[in-house]
């Protein structure tokens, strides 16, 4: 007979040891570092709202006539896929608030992953000795955006059917191997096989799912094992963490952080309305239009299909590279084959290749800032391209002149972009200062002959760099625990 389970575990597996470090974990305290928990609070709500519309989703070309409660439909041919998400929409009890969560969930999800790396980039986290965890999170970005493009492509609705011929298109643009390529992930000529809605379905509700977590949770233990990077300050060192241990202070803050995300997810999932697909109507080519406009991630490579100028090399009559591959596959390769390699080429330009555990302010490195300036100008242009032609139409400039004011713009664009971030940031390295940030006033007192005479920091001012109250909790980011020693 065991008398104490948790004794016998502990003297064979010693967890009380490991146990005590995990508790004794300390997360550094400052904002950005809580982006990634929102990402990783996102995909929580993705997946639990993602089961419960699989109970209801059909995933299938078969052409059906809608019989339902939404009487502007009423009689109208569509797929079953299209169907059975009007159905979850407007007759299964909850289901509009389950899909636009999840739709609000996806959004969000994305963004958090990228602003929690263009921090990572302009902090200087990815360096030393955190190159590996670095691209297990552009890889983790890239995954996000594909599931988020089946996500939507799989309501076959007019907006994602238009979505999924764009798509075949860049595919059949690919050189040498697109058109065998598009004819096997589509079986066959678009609109492709059955099997295809079938093989999008696995892809979004199990395999890319499977993938992200698996992502995440290898994120999670490189992160742990090398412990967080912090900002310089007080107390902070490259041989140690300042701020909250995990238990109980950081716990309790994350898990209000947790119900704050899940709450606004579906705050926003009943009130605001996003993607009404029973507006659209069932995919139909001839009602295609050119104002349509994907999920803000995908804004980019539907701008740069835009501005993309009529080039398409051929031979005689055979087509060596189609338009489409240029901005659908080429600009986003090119996009993510630079954030892959910036470790190695933010190495190059420093010549440094020693460990990292303080994070850089971004004026402390102003070429590397200033070059990713340039660069997300260069990925934002084509985005704001394909997202304000409609204000450009309101404002009676025609389309063929905002075409070209942005192929001007995503070649200038981030030159200028580069030149001014950089003077800016070497100003502030130079004089040090935080326009928005902490004190800069200064403070007065009146002297005996009535004027006013400023005081240093030492006679009453302070400094944005002092500690703030109350005791911070400083961990050895690689000390042995004490009962191992």
């Amino acid at each position: 007979m065991i008398g104490d389970p948790v004794r016998f575990v502990d003297e064979r597996l010693n967890t009380a040891s490991l146990l005590r470090k995990a508790l004794r974990y300390v997360f550094p305290d400052h904002w950005s570092f809580m982006l990634g928990e929102i990402a990783l609070y996102s995909f929580v709500v993705l997946v639990g709202t993602g089961i419960f519309m699989a109970f209801f989703y059909v995933p299938s070309d078969v052409e059906t006539v809608y019989r339902g409660t939404y009487e502007p439909l009423r009689g109208v041919p569509m797929s079953e896929a299209y169907k059975s998400v009007v159905d979850l929409s407007l007759d299964v009890p909850a289901g509009l608030l389950i899909r636009q969560t999840h739709h609000w969930a996806a959004n969000v999800f994305i963004a958090a992953i990228a602003l929690h790396l263009v921090r990572i980039l302009f902090t200087g986290a990815f360096r030393k000795p955190r190159e590996i965890n670095y691209w297990v999170g552009v890889t983790m970005l890239l995954v996000a955006i594909l599931e988020g493009f089946l996500g939507y492509s799989l309501v076959d609705d007019l907006l994602s059917g238009m979505g999924l011929a764009i798509a075949y298109a860049v595919a059949l643009g690919t050189p040498v191997v697109g058109a065998a390529a598009a004819v096997l992930i589509w079986d066959g000529e678009y609109p492709g096989g059955t099997v295809f809605w079938d093989r999008m379905f696995t892809m979004h509700i199990l395999i890319l799912p499977l993938l992200l977590a698996a992502l995440i949770s290898l994120h999670m233990l490189i992160l742990s094992k090398q412990h967080h990077t912090q900002f310089p300050g007080p107390e902070r060192t490259e041989e140690n963490v300042v701020g909250t241990p995990l238990w109980p202070g950081y716990a309790l803050r994350s898990l209000g952080l947790l119900c704050a995300t899940a709450g606004l997810l579906f705050t926003l999932g009943g009130l605001v309305q996003i993607n009404p697909i029973w507006l659209w109507g069932p995919y139909e080519p001839y009602l295609s239009t050119n104002g349509a406009q994907p999920d803000w991630y995908l804004g980019w490579l539907i701008g740069g299909l835009r501005i993309m100028p009529p080039f398409e090399p051929t031979i005689g009559d055979y087509t060596l590279v189609g338009n489409a591959f240029f901005a659908g596959a080429l600009f986003p390769m090119l996009a993510f084959a630079t954030l892959y390699l910036w470790p190695l080429i933010d190495r190059r330009w420093s010549g440094r290749g020693e460990r990292h555990e303080l994070l850089d302010r971004p004026r402390d490195n102003p070429r590397r800032s200033a070059a990713l300036v340039g660069f997300l100008t260069w990925v934002a242009i084509p985005l704001l391209a394909g997202a304000i032609d409609r204000v450009f139409l309101r404002l009676g400039v025609p389309y063929e002149a905002q075409v070209w004011i942005f192929r001007v713009l995503i070649v200038a664009g981030p030159v200028v972009a580069y030149l001014v971030a950089r003077r800016i940031l070497e100003r502030l390295h130079e004089r040090d200062v935080h326009p928005l940030r902490g004190w800069t006033g200064r403070v007065v007192q009146r002297n005996d002959g009535g004027g006013f005479t400023t005081l240093s920091v030492s006679d009453g001012g302070t400094r944005e760099d002092e500690p703030r109250a109350g005791a911070a909790t400083t961990a050895p980011s690689d000390a042995p625990d004490e009962a191992d020693r």
